[in-house]
């Protein structure tokens, strides 16, 4: 299986021209009957020697970061940072592997957050005293996570791995939530203002998705890889709020009326994801629309069989859909201005295809 990356690897090399990757993007087009942005395709898995090699880093990086930790607790997370760096020299600049990348990635930017951590747990009290005070945690937390975010930065310019951008997004963002709240004074008990914020920078996150999106609207380049990332990191962001500010995630029963109100919400979720040609608002909705469902047949009756009644409408619903998701697609842009149409993914009534920049 070829993905579109390593087509457009493979034009970068002169391996192939644009027209002969163009001819291909196009068969496989008419084969599907949908042109590629429909598809959402990311490279993750080349071959069973990813997840070798995959297994193996984790192996070693838990190694490494045991032996510094033994040491001194910064040691642990640099010595995972330094060894997920050199380690993509190899496995990501060379073999340009896709899940150890990954992995890599990720393990790098934990490893530079930890080892800020590790600095704060040795010699935080003898800096700045045993009680650090809420604020200045949590100017502690925003300032580490800014960090974090400027090394992943490097890692993008040296690797230009997709998820880096989403890892560095993450960490601003964490940086942005922690200042205003150290800005502001800690939240309230019941947490509205943290799940506000982070609503707010899931919203941001979102935007800054679709400007990647609207940069490749047939999904050709390593772009619409980088823009897959950030609508994964933007989906809970946007979520996990919402459904919190409607009592959905207090642990107890919730009335119909918000139920219905899950319900309603995450049909305008499907509607914005058919809109974007991308699920990740679905998945990342999914458990707070079956517990609200699961509710609302418990309220007309359906005790015993209202989890079964549950998964089978949910599930019937959502096969549906994927089968019926190009058609469904044109219908939803269709009813949109051309304006606003045009900045989306191409449907099979919009598609155009371009030889990639």
């Amino acid at each position: 299986m070829y993905s579109e990356s390593d087509l457009q690897a493979a034009v970068d090399a002169k391996i192939l021209t644009p027209e002969a990757a163009l001819a291909f993007r196009s068969h496989i087009a008419s084969v599907r009957a949908a042109p590629g942005a429909d598809e959402e395709s990311f490279r993750l898995i080349t071959g069973f020697n990813d997840i070798f090699v995959s297994i193996a880093a984790v192996i070693l990086l838990v190694a490494v970061g045991w032996i510094g930790a033994s040491i001194h607790p910064a040691l642990g997370g640099a010595f995972v940072a330094a060894s997920a760096w050199f380690l993509a020299e190899y496995f990501t600049r060379k073999r340009r592997m896709a899940l150890p990348s990954i992995v890599l990635v990720l393990a790098f930017s934990g490893g530079v957050f930890a080892t800020m951590v590790g600095f704060l747990v040795k010699h935080g009290e003898d800096i700045f005293g045993r009680d650090l005070g809420e604020t200045t945690g949590a100017i502690l937390i925003g300032s580490m996570a800014l960090v974090t975010a400027a090394a992943t930065w490097f890692h993008w310019k040296r690797f230009m791995v997709p998820i880096t951008v989403a890892a560095g997004t993450a960490a601003l963002a964490a940086t942005a939530v922690a200042l205003v709240l150290a800005i502001t004074g800690m939240p309230s008990p019941d947490g509205t203002l943290p799940m506000a914020l982070v609503l707010i920078a899931g919203l941001g996150v979102f935007t800054l998705a679709m400007w990647w999106d609207r940069s490749d609207r047939v999904r050709q380049t390593r772009r619409s890889d980088v823009a897959f990332w950030l609508h994964l990191l933007a989906a809970p962001m946007i979520a996990h709020p919402v459904f919190h500010l409607l009592g959905v995630t207090d642990g107890g029963d919730i009335g119909s009326g918000a139920a219905v109100m899950v319900v309603g919400i995450y049909v305008v979720f499907g509607l914005i994801a058919l809109a974007i040609d991308r699920r990740a608002l679905l998945v990342s909705a999914l458990a707070y629309v079956l517990f609200a469902l699961t509710q609302l047949f418990r309220e007309f009756g359906a005790v015993e069989l209202n989890v079964a009644m549950t998964a089978f409408v949910i599930g019937s619903a959502l096969l549906l859909l994927s089968a019926f998701w190009q058609n469904a697609r044109a219908v939803v842009v269709g009813f949109l201005p051309d304006n606003l149409a045009n900045q989306l993914p191409a449907t099979t009534r919009t598609v155009s295809l371009q030889p990639a920049s």
